[in-house]
């Protein structure tokens, strides 16, 4: 089985559905259909159950899938360290950000690129989807977010840069005529919040009580989105 065969068919082990793998390996829904037929057709079974709304691992497929994906991360970061190694450089660091002012930030990548060429350095985009997953798993290095981090795992580094916070609403908001607004005006109105933030994150961005006890509401949740 071809490397790329063995990621068609873990991705769509984690999908469970050919298009949303043939959009996220960039490839037609036809090619993805192809390379899992010939990989059942060289097993003897199938490996997923298919219906018209759904696609599931078979017995089969859920024993490969579980097989395979140690063997594909290996290869791949052998591969990657072949590739490093030819450019030159002997280790990477992966760099999580929460926070969207990349540009606050320039200043540490470019000191540490300048300080350690042999490294690479990988900025990725996190979202609030659970934000320390990817760290946990090994997946990142560092993940730079917004104080407080009350994870016992965990070792916290210094602060990098700090913002001042604002109040964003609609132009023809009751709010948007004021110049500053008072923690104890928040209880008259309902907050949108991003999913699945630790209790102690939303508590800070936005406190589930004023400072005389009312209670402030949450709306609907803010969107975002996965990478």
């Amino acid at each position: 089985m071809e490397l790329r065969d063995i990621e068609i068919f873990l991705v769509l082990a984690e999908e469970l559905h050919f298009g949303r793998t043939a959009e996220r390996l960039r490839l037609s829904q036809a090619r993805v259909s192809q390379v899992i037929k010939k990989q059942e057709r060289r097993i003897g079974a199938a490996l997923f159950e298919r219906t018209s709304r759904t696609v599931r691992l078979s017995d089969v497929g859920r024993q490969l899938r579980d097989d395979l994906r140690p063997v594909y991360a290996g290869l791949h970061e052998s591969l990657e360290r072949a590739r490093l190694t030819a450019r030159g450089v002997t280790s990477r660091l992966r760099v999580g950000m929460m926070p969207f002012n990349l540009v606050d930030l320039h200043f540490y990548w470019k000191t540490f690129r300048s300080r350690y060429p042999q490294w690479e350095l990988e900025i990725r985009q996190m979202t609030y989807l659970d934000p320390f997953g990817r760290l946990r798993d090994g997946d990142l290095d560092v993940l730079v977010v917004w104080l407080p981090v009350e994870e016992p795992d965990f070792t916290v580094g210094p602060v990098l840069l700090t913002d001042p916070r604002i109040l964003a609403v609609t132009a023809d908001h009751e709010l948007a005529r004021r110049t500053s607004v008072r923690l104890e005006m928040f209880a008259d109105f309902r907050h949108p919040m991003p999913p699945d933030l630790p209790d102690y994150w939303e508590d800070r961005y936005i406190p589930f009580h004023t400072p005389r006890g009312r209670t402030i509401e949450r709306g609907g949740r803010s969107p975002t989105r996965r990478t």
